[in-house]
């Protein structure tokens, strides 16, 4: 009995060995997640309320925002594209580590469809162009909206264990600044900016604790999505936008 104990033994101790280093390297327990991750960024209609058919049906061309967003780290390898995809985020494990890099098609295309169709929910007539950029040539609308990413990033964050396995944590951003012009003149008409972050579960959410506290959404990209939907909404939220709209008197074409 005494050999096949000290044959046994190093059978146990080996596992006990890897998931030491394993702790020591900062690698998450469980299954690994893949390096990368390809998410799918949406607009969400109609998911931010009380603007709606707001504003006369004035015809407003889209033009392709620019991607100049600003990162504090910029030069790290989170924000490096990937295939032609732009980094939009991280999954960080408990001690902080990266476990997955986030990835999405291109975002320009993607808010430009946004854009137009919140401005459509806010009861204008829009129009998507081509370019980024106004330089006073004839166009057949009424205005034209030119736009900026500044902000779009997503950290999903592993907090510590609860009753039902690891808690979760998302936390996500989108800004815009916006430029409207009245062709066929290029002093902006209006000018402002837009934002909001997003977290799921929301801090604090109901009084309850962390372990009671549940996400709403499976994925890091839709909690972006939510953030890019308020953002874009915001643009037409704006009451001097609205007003300046109202009041702008139109020439018939």
């Amino acid at each position: 009995m005494r050999r096949a104990a000290a044959f046994f033994l190093p059978l146990i101790v080996v596992p006990m060995l890897a998931i030491a280093g394993c702790a020591t390297l900062g690698i998450e327990p469980g299954p690994p997640l893949a390096l990368t991750q390809v998410e799918h960024l949406e607009y969400f209609p109609y998911q931010v309320k009380g603007y709606q058919r707001s504003y006369p049906p004035r015809s407003i061309t889209v033009l392709v925002p620019l991607d100049q967003r600003e990162f504090v780290d910029a030069d790290t390898p989170d924000h490096a594209p990937e295939d032609g995809k732009p980094a939009i985020g991280v999954v960080l494990g408990r001690s902080g580590g990266v476990l997955q890099r986030l990835y999405n098609d291109p975002l320009p295309e993607l808010t430009q469809r946004a854009i137009g169709q919140s401005a459509q929910e806010a009861g204008m007539v829009p129009f998507l162009g081509r370019g980024s950029t106004y330089d006073g040539k004839p166009i057949n609308t009424d205005y034209v909206l030119a736009s900026k990413i500044t902000r779009g990033w997503v950290v999903k964050r592993r907090g510590a264990n609860g009753r039902n396995g690891p808690l979760w944590s998302t936390s996500a951003d989108f800004a815009l600044t916006i430029v409207v012009y009245k062709p066929p003149f290029t002093v902006p008409f209006w000018q402002g900016t837009t934002s909001s972050t997003f977290n799921d579960p929301p801090v604090g959410s109901f009084g309850l604790g962390p372990e009671d506290e549940a996400g709403i959404y499976d994925s890091p990209g839709e909690v972006l999505s939510v953030a890019l939907t308020r953002a874009v909404a915001g643009i037409f939220q704006h009451d001097d936008f609205r007003t300046l709209v109202r009041q702008d008197q139109i020439n018939p074409r």
